[in-house]
Formats: structure tokens, sequence, C-alpha cells
């Protein structure tokens, strides 16, 4: 018995030796499976996944029927930047006051504004579509640059924020992320450069099918709860008449001034998004013996809804 115990324990300690130096016991690093990347809304999520493919793990700030205008992030959300590698804002109101906590939470993370190439424009505020007035006032043409240049500095501070919701700002931006996920991870550049080229191949697909859809159209006008799609309406020659500006329901006045110019432009549609309050946009429908249509900007499938909202705006108007 004592002689077993002599040769047991030498085993012993040199099996819990072996296992100690054994590889298995090394912690995995957290980029071995890929890369794990934080954005701000569902689009986005989309794009970085068509580039990213397996390699890419991604966490949403802004879910399901949540709105970026006033959002929030979890405790939970804040705990999983800590494990980010990068994270694609894109220029929402929320990470106004949140962007100096979302940084902080993980100094190591890089932070990549994909606003930086895209041509942003100003958030339209209502739109009075008056000829008459306008013949009346071409003698005050040569004021108009004064009068521009005191509205330019209100522009700089209310940029219309909805830059994914046009086909072409979605090609800049997936250029972006992939020139960012080949920086971090280069090992694997020729992959994410050719689901780029497949992602753009598809974003023209869309631009084509959408002027097609939409080059007969009784009107380019259209009337929208939430001014959300002004960068679509810039790439296919549309013009959005916003009910709603910087979160501000129209006066009883500007209500039926809406109303008025509807009638006069035989709209009888009202496109709102099921993330606000369609009490407005269901009372000037009713005022126009009309309809109330949903499309929602913040769909996770960026491709696809961009796709059948102009099948929507086709049909409609």
């Amino acid at each position: 018995m004592r002689k077993t115990s002599m040769i047991f324990v030498p085993i012993l300690i040199i099996a819990i030796f072996i296992s100690g130096c054994s590889p298995q016991a090394a912690p995995a690093t957290q980029n071995e499976d890929g890369l794990t990347v934080s954005v701000s809304i569902l689009p986005q999520k989309y794009l970085v996944e068509r580039i990213g493919g397996d390699r890419v793990s991604v966490n949403v700030m802004v879910g399901p029927g949540d709105s970026p205008h006033d959002y929030e992030p979890k405790p939970s959300q804040m705990t999983s930047l800590s494990e980010s590698d990068v994270y694609f804002s894109i220029g929402v109101e929320f990470e106004d006051a949140w962007m100096d906590r979302i940084s902080s939470a993980n100094s190591e993370m890089l932070i990549v504004d994909l606003t930086q190439e895209i041509n942003l424009i100003p958030m339209q505020a209502h739109h009075h579509h008056d000829e008459a007035d306008h013949e009346d006032h071409d003698h005050e043409e040569e004021h108009a640059d004064e009068d521009h240049a005191d509205e330019d500095s209100d522009h700089a501070e209310n940029l219309d924020p909805h830059i994914w919701l046009s086909p072409a700002n979605g090609a800049v931006m997936a250029e972006k992320i992939t020139e960012t996920l080949s920086a971090i991870d280069p090992d694997h550049t020729a992959t994410y450069q050719n689901n780029l080229d497949a992602l753009l191949a598809d974003i023209s697909q869309l631009q084509e099918e959408t002027r097609t859809a939409l080059a007969d159209l009784d009107t380019r006008l259209f009337i929208v709860f939430h001014p959300a799609w002004g960068y679509f309406a810039q790439e296919f020659d549309l013009q959005q008449i916003p009910v709603e500006v910087a979160g501000n329901e129209p006066s009883a006045s500007e209500l039926a001034e809406l109303i008025g110019e509807a009638q006069e432009e035989n709209i009888s549609v009202i496109f709102a998004q099921p993330e606000f309050s369609t009490r407005s946009a269901e009372y000037i429908a009713s005022e126009l013996n009309g309809k109330v249509v949903l499309i929602s900007p913040l769909a996770e499938d960026w491709l696809e809804n961009l796709r059948a909202v102009s099948k929507t705006f086709a049909e409609e108007l």
C-alpha cells in the first residue's frame, strides 16, 4: 500500500503539470472568432453583416420599435460596448447625449462616423407650395442670399440625420464599413471587398428599379408625418411635405394650411411610421377622405425595405 502511494503521487504531480502547460488552458482571445461591432440602428446592422458576413457579431443599440431620437441605452447594452472592436455612429439624436459615455465604456474601441463622407441636408421645414405667391415675390430674389445666409446657421444645427434612407448614401456607408473592417482585420480584406462588390451590385439594381418605378407618378409630392425621407426624395426627385418638424406637431392653422395644400395637389395618402403616433396623420387623412400608409425608416432589412417603400410610393402616388 505504501509503495503504491509512492508511485501514484509523482504520477499525479506530473499529470497536473502537463495539464497546466496544455494550450487548452489558455483563454481564447476575443477576435479568434471574428469582430464584435456595435451600431446605433438596425439598418446599419444589415450593412455591417453584408460586408462582414460570418466575421462579425453586431450589437445594436436602438432595437425594434424604439426611436433613435430619444432612446436611452440599457445597462446591458453599455456592457456589450466593452467587448466591441468598433462602433459605427450615424448621427442620430441619441448619440449626441450618449456618445461620450459610449466611448468611455471602452477606451480601445474604434469609433467611426459614417456621416463623414455624406453630403448632409437640412431637416425640412413645413413646405408651402404657392406659385401665385412666388410670382408676386419674384422682385425680392435679390434678398434671397441674405435670407439663406441667416438660414444656414440654423441648418448647421438642424441637419437631417436620416442618411441611410438613400441607396446612394448606403453605398457610401458600405464602402466606409469595408475600409474600417479591412483596417482592423487585414487578413480578411479580400472577403470584405468581395462582399462589398456584391452589395454595391444589389444597391445599383435597387436604384435602377426605383427610378423605373417612380418615373411616371401622378405627383412627385408626398405628405409624411415625420420628415425622414429627405435623402430618398432628393435622390429620386420627389418632394416630401412633413407634418411634424423638429419633434413638434403642427398648430391648428398649420394643419389647415397643410390640408389645403394637399387638396390643391390632389394628395389623399399620408405616410407615417410605426415608431410615432399617427393621430395627426389620421386626422389629415380623414379631412382628405384618404388614408394613412405606414412605412418604417428603421426596418432591419435595409435593402428590401427601401425596395418595398419605392413600390409603395409608386402605387400610392
